[in-house]
């Protein structure tokens, strides 16, 4: 596999190239949050959805807002790039596009922990659900953000 070293892209390239994978990486991430979303706009049209306690209501808002929230983040590279477009401004694209993205991935990873404390504190015991939901939280932590600023502060001190 070639390493950046390696490549003999000029820098025109290499920005369609970095936008083309932020792009990609962002095709990813929309179904989960659409698939998310949608689940929880129809989950307050069930019937059950009567029984839950306040404090339950609370965080199913919290979570309806942050999958909002995520589906906004996600889609406004999209939007920031139609309306830049031609302008010759693609690396600053490609940074703002960058910020959103990991917004909108934080926010993801809100709504999918909100989601899991709401379904596992209805059906489950309150420990249950406490320990179900932190282990997501910490699953969510290290495997989008928490490992990838470790490998990243690692490979500057090994330069």
């Amino acid at each position: 596999m070639a390493t950046p070293s390696d490549r003999t892209e000029d820098e025109q390239e290499q920005l369609n190239r970095q936008l083309g994978e932020l792009l990609q990486e962002l095709r990813v991430a929309m179904p989960g949050v659409q698939v998310l979303f949608g689940f929880l706009l129809a989950a307050a049209f069930n019937q059950r959805f009567s029984e839950l306690e306040r404090w339950q209501e609370d965080v199913y808002l919290g979570t309806l807002l942050c999958s909002a929230l995520a589906t906004a983040f996600f889609i406004a590279p999209t939007a920031y790039h139609r309306i830049t477009f031609r302008q010759g401004e693609k690396e600053k694209i490609i940074r703002v596009a960058t910020r959103f993205a990991i917004a909108g991935l934080a926010l993801l990873a809100l709504a999918m922990t909100g989601a899991v404390l709401v379904v596992t504190s209805f059906l489950f015991s309150a420990i249950t659900a406490v320990i179900v939901t932190a282990l997501v939280f910490v699953a969510f932590s290290w495997l989008w953000f928490a490992y990838a600023l470790y490998r990243r502060i690692e490979g500057h001190r090994s330069d």
